[in-house]
């Protein structure tokens, strides 16, 4: 059996936001299975080098804006740039690993609800209450997701993660890594689709 997908995202990346909605998909006419893998940018930057692209200059930010939401239309997308941007996304993080160690298709529904809450609704997932109440209206017990908030397994998890991600060669999001092959960004998906296709190229 062909190995898993790995999708590493920092839930506050536009073009992450792009990908999540039709990865899964995608790999799945192939038969293959997606591992996510919620990151930090901001330590990975800082690991790195980078900054957001819309941190950068005032040209590339322009720029980048402006091809978020066209890449979206290109793609067939709902999107709306937040008003909150850039964000801290470890909550929304630590809540998708808490979630993923009980129930995978939940974290997965909770990835999604995140997303769509940022880049349709407009809404700041970098508050603890936003989060909470995406989780809650998935059927998650706020109560017990907020004491695992500030776990410091739950915390240490992450940091593992973001770790690994450094380790494996991921500098940005979204970025996949199929059979040892690297793609970074949503504008790869046809590439990932012809190296599912044919194996290879």
């Amino acid at each position: 059996m062909a190995e898993p997908i790995d999708f590493w995202f920092d839930f506050s990346s536009p073009y992450g936001y792009l990908l999540s909605e039709k990865i899964d998909e995608l790999a799945a006419r192939f038969g293959r299975k997606v591992r996510w893998h919620p990151i930090l940018l901001g330590i990975v930057f800082k690991a790195t080098g980078s900054a957001p692209l819309t941190l950068q200059n005032e040209a590339k930010a322009r720029y980048s804006v402006n091809d978020f939401a066209r890449s979206a239309r290109f793609m067939g997308l709902a999107y709306r740039h937040p008003d909150k941007f850039p964000l801290a996304t470890q909550n929304a993080a630590r809540a998708y690993y808490w979630l993923h160690g009980q129930d995978c298709a939940l974290a997965r529904q909770f990835a999604h609800a995140v997303y769509r809450a940022l880049f349709v609704d407009n809404r700041d997932i970098s508050a603890p209450d936003t989060v909470l109440e995406i989780a809650a209206k998935l059927g998650v017990d706020r109560s017990s997701l907020e004491n695992a908030l500030q776990a410091p397994d739950i915390k240490e998890g992450l940091k593992q993660a973001v770790d690994a991600a450094l380790a494996a060669g991921v500098f940005g999001s979204p970025h996949v890594i199929i059979d040892g092959e690297h793609f970074f960004g949503a504008d790869r998906l046809p590439q990932i689709e012809r190296w599912l296709e044919s194996g290879g190229f």
